[in-house]
């Protein structure tokens, strides 16, 4: 009824009360809808942080914090009314978030009136205040959002006098980005003069809103424009390395945080002229050129000619969009790659190319590349790029107002978005730089090197543009000078002046009751064991051995195997350890290579070696022979210069090849280490390595040479932890040396053993790598000092150890790596590029041995010794010296220590031995039916093994295992 009366009466109007009457009712229905909240699907990079915020509730690591100083007369309501209206004019400011039907919807509110929220530092003393407001700002900085309820914009106003005030600003990333708040400070200070004055906002109303992007965004993700966009990035993208492997300070957590802080630095104003003369000339922009640089600085850090990086792109492609506050920002990645000697500046038009089809391809959303090129995910690292780099060229806003001068300041930034990302700012003051870096991977030293590095590169490009991109020098005269000489300071000289055999001797006439050996029941006194030893080499030099000869030993670990040791040294001759372990090919090999002429061994393994043609001595069976020589010490033949033993490591090509060590190779380890371990007569050493292990020279001659007594170990005993540990509480073993996979297991029957009895002084590492937390439980009930914990790193063709490291619980706290400390004092260790120049501290490079050590060389090979054996281009005087090419790779750490990083080739180590894959690889090749071959490592520590995994018809496989 009521109705037809509102007909009636609208039938009853004229014309013109009729338009009045309309326009009325639209007026209500618009005010009406402007109140009603309003719903818009999110952009694809809120979805990005939606997802992220999500994973993270209650994280502030996606805040953007801001701070200015207000200095002068500050109207408060003025400046309340201004924020307002900022707010009023643009939707991103009102927006929260929320699922709706399921999905991810930005629900943007209307505009209404809050009041400023203000702090009040006035009473405070002159000296709390400034301490009080950086700590507002920290806290008003990691107060996480809740994007639900928002409001997700919040601003403070802190009075701390009368003229001065501070105002800090914070909003999430997922509804601003970088250029909004030039956008917001410039829009608040024009806002503000007008209001200050009396004077309406002097600002046009917004042509569009943040939600029009997004709707234009999901249309143009369906144009052909797109699609041939997300090609170019895929194609660009195509076999891009997974990850940048830059060295860091600590191992890379298994999941990322954001824990992060900045390092700042500047370019000088001279150098900056020159970077953007360098630009022009080559019609670059400065990004260009600093990008192009500090490709140069992360490739040779991570040791990569493949680097990919990502960069911001402001994302406002429409000129409608400049006067938005949003996230428009997107990212791009931009790879670089180059040859082997390619110089700067063409690495920069390649850059500078790229950098251009970027920009022209830059509307595809960063999700939506992640989404289809679908990279290996892990939570330890942010897909497609680790490393980030932008340049800060934004138009910087007015900082004068009426009667007040706004200053923007700086927040101390705690959380890093990446591993590193390194920003540059053009100023007149010249470039300034930032480093944001994730503290989880890097000290704050490590970064500041790594500015300087980069200042390096800068000063060097821009005077020799040309110069290839491994020969740019990153290092100061006093970083090299420190690398090659002052980690290598505590340099000494330990003439030889006796073989081994004859300190023996002299040893054995000091203490001749003194036990010298022990294996089994059985034992040997120092002068029973020397008279052993010169009967046997009595009959030797009967038999012809001499200086410069080979005899070859094969025997299980016994009494007779230090007899025959000791006896070969004294007839003069080198000895060559044969492991009967090793498959009869191996033998033949060695036995062939070598040219031993005589054969040390015993009846029972005699049979294992297939026909040869040495002189073969079966000690067992013709010991009434040997017995009836002298048992008087021999005029020495042999000289400190002669060989002492020849050990046969694995190698590349499928051939072994043996390793030729003289005395004083052997005599110098001694008198260079005796001031660490001050070894004596009352030291008890086990003999349980391999002979064909240098190890074991180690564990022999460190006991016989300075009085102690050493207990051989039965083979079946060093492979049963509990029966190990019960000998070495037996025989009060006071030295033990140990590969970690073996003390892995024997720590594990120590700690099981009940009562724990052993008298250890002294555990020592060596023949592979040591993972340091491995030691953890072991140190954690026993302490630094019972026993001390040594860490050595050697090699074969350096004669045993390199280097030395006392560990010690607070190393393992601080999750280094493997870490092998500094040189013997008389070698000298390099960690050089492929240039053979010395890397910085902190980077990967190769180690190369120099001084006493260095063995000979291989025996009978002159091309492979001239190619792992160079001469020393740092040696004093220039020249003389040589070096080893270890093929390890390791890096300096800032103490001047050594860290243990692997191997730049497939070799790897299996509980000690070194094995070459490859030899594995070619043996298998020889089989008949086999086409292809590959041999890998698996496992760790004591349970590593060798897999091969074979291609081709009728392979058996006991045939392959016996090869």
């Amino acid at each position: 009824m009521g109705g037809n009366i509102d007909i009636q009466k609208a039938a009853d109007l004229s014309p013109e009360e009729k338009r009045s009457l309309i326009k009325e009712r639209l007026k209500q229905r618009l005010e009406k809808r402007a109140l009603a909240p309003k719903t818009c699907a999110l952009s694809f990079a809120q979805q990005r942080l939606w997802f992220l915020h999500q994973l993270e509730q209650g994280s502030a690591n996606y805040n953007i914090p801001m701070a200015a100083s207000l200095e002068g007369r500050l109207d408060e309501l003025a400046l309340e009314r201004s924020i307002n209206e900022v707010v009023r004019r643009h939707e991103a400011l009102r927006t929260t978030f929320h699922m709706i039907d399921g999905q991810s919807m930005q629900v943007i509110a209307p505009p209404s009136y809050a009041p400023l929220a203000k702090t009040d530092l006035r009473e405070l003393e002159e000296g709390e205040r400034e301490a009080q407001v950086t700590r507002l700002a920290q806290e008003e900085a990691h107060r996480p959002f809740d994007l639900t309820t928002g409001p997700l914009f919040r601003v403070v106003l802190i009075r701390i006098r009368e003229d001065e005030h501070v105002l800090l600003f914070t909003m999430p990333h997922i509804v601003a980005d970088g250029w909004s708040i030039n956008v917001l400070v410039r829009e608040l200070t024009a806002i503000y003069a007008a209001f200050s004055a009396g004077a309406p906002s002097p600002l046009p109303d917004l042509p569009l809103q943040y939600t029009d992007f997004v709707q234009w965004q999901r249309r143009q993700l369906t144009d052909e424009v797109l699609e041939q966009q997300l090609l170019y990035w895929k194609d660009r993208l195509a076999g891009a390395p997974a990850a940048l492997e830059l060295p860091t300070d600590r191992p890379r957590p298994a999941i990322r945080t954001t824990r992060g802080a900045q390092y700042l630095f500047s370019v000088p104003p001279s150098l900056s002229d020159a970077l953007n003369a360098l630009a022009r000339r080559e019609g670059a922009t400065p990004f260009m050129v600093l990008l192009t640089a500090f490709y140069v600085l992360l490739g040779r850090y991570a040791g990569q000619r493949d680097v990919s990086v990502g960069t911001p792109v402001a994302g406002r492609t429409r000129t409608e969009a400049e006067g938005l506050i949003g996230l428009f920002v997107n990212t791009l990645v931009l790879r670089a790659r180059w040859e082997e000697g390619e110089g700067f500046r063409g690495l920069l038009r390649g850059v500078r190319e790229r950098v251009l089809e970027a920009q022209a391809h830059q509307e595809l959303p960063f999700e939506r590349l992640v989404e289809e090129l679908q990279p290996e995910r892990s939570l330890s690292r942010t897909p497609l790029f680790q490393v980030a780099f932008a340049m800060l060229d934004m138009e910087t806003p007015a900082t004068r107002l009426p009667d007040l001068k706004l200053k923007m300041l700086g927040i101390k930034n705690t959380t890093a978005k990446f591993d590193l990302t390194l920003s540059m700012d053009a100023s007149p003051q010249g470039f300034q730089g930032t480093f944001e870096y994730s503290t989880d991977l890097f000290d704050e030293g490590t970064i500041a090197r790594m500015a300087s590095h980069y200042g390096s590169i800068l000063r060097h490009v821009v005077a020799e543009p040309d110069v290839a991109v491994s020969g740019v020098e990153m290092l100061s005269p006093e970083e090299r000078q420190q690398l090659l000489f002052g980690f290598n300071e505590a340099q000494a000289a330990y003439p030889p002046h006796a073989c081994l055999h004859e300190l023996f001797e002299e040893q054995a006439a000091k203490t001749p009751d003194a036990t010298a050996l022990v294996f089994e029941g059985e034992s040997l006194s120092y002068d029973e064991l020397n008279k052993r030893a010169n009967r046997l080499a009595r009959h030797l030099r009967t038999l012809g051995a001499g200086p410069e000869q080979l005899v070859a030993l094969l025997m299980e670990r016994s009494v007779e195997m230090i007899v025959s040791l000791l006896g070969v040294l004294k007839a003069g001759a080198a000895y060559l350890p044969l492991d009967p372990a090793y498959p009869g090919q191996r033998l033949q090999l060695m036995l062939d290579d070598s040219g031993a002429r005589i054969l040390l061994t015993q009846e029972a393994l005699a049979g294992q070696l297939p026909e040869h043609g040495v002189v073969a001595v079966l000690l067992d069976s013709q010991r009434e022979e040997i017995e009836a020589q002298s048992g008087e010490n021999l005029e020495p033949l042999a000289t400190p210069d002669n060989l002492a033993y020849v050990i046969y490591t694995s190698g590349s090509t499928g051939t072994p090849k043996g390793v030729m060590v003289s005395h004083s190779n052997v005599t110098r380890l001694f008198a260079a280490t005796d001031s660490w371990f001050h070894f004596d007569s009352d030291d008890v050493w086990t003999f349980f390595h391999s002979h064909a292990f240098d190890f074991s020279v180690w564990e022999i001659w460190g006991a016989l040479l300075y009085g102690g007594r050493l207990v051989v170990v039965p083979h079946i005993v060093s492979r049963t932890p509990e029966k190990f540990y019960r000998l070495i509480c037996r025989e009060g073993v006071t030295v033990l040396n140990q590969t970690p996979s073996a003390f892995r297991l024997f720590s594990q029957a120590a700690e099981a053993a009940n009562p724990r009895d052993d008298r250890l002084r002294l555990v020592i590492f060596g023949g592979e790598a040591l993972e340091l937390q491995s030691l953890r439980p072991w140190m954690a009930t026993r302490g630094d000092e019972s026993p001390q914990m040594i860490n050595m790193y050697g090699i074969t063709e350096t004669t045993v150890h390199v280097t030395y490291k006392r560990l010690r619980l607070s190393d393992i706290e601080a999750k280094k790596g493997s870490l092998i400390g500094k040189s013997i004092p008389d070698l000298q260790v390099y960690v050089l590029d492929g240039r053979m120049g010395p890397v910085p501290v902190g980077v990967v490079g190769e180690l190369y041995v120099g001084g006493a050590g260095v063995a000979r060389g291989y025996l009978r090979r002159p091309a492979l010794t001239a190619e792992r054996f160079i001469p020393d281009p740092f040696a004093a005087g220039g020249g003389g010296g040589r070096l080893y090419r270890t093929g390890d790779l390791a890096r300096w750490l800032p103490s001047g220590e050594l860290e243990y990083v692997g191997r730049a080739d497939d070799q790897v180590k299996v509980r000690g031995f070194r094995v070459e894959l490859g030899e594995i690889e070619s043996a298998l090749l020889r089989l008949e039916g086999v086409r292809e071959a590959c041999v890998v490592a698996r496992g760790e520590g004591a349970g590593r093994r060798l897999v091969a995994y074979l291609a081709g018809g009728g392979v058996g496989g006991a045939e392959a295992r016996r090869r």
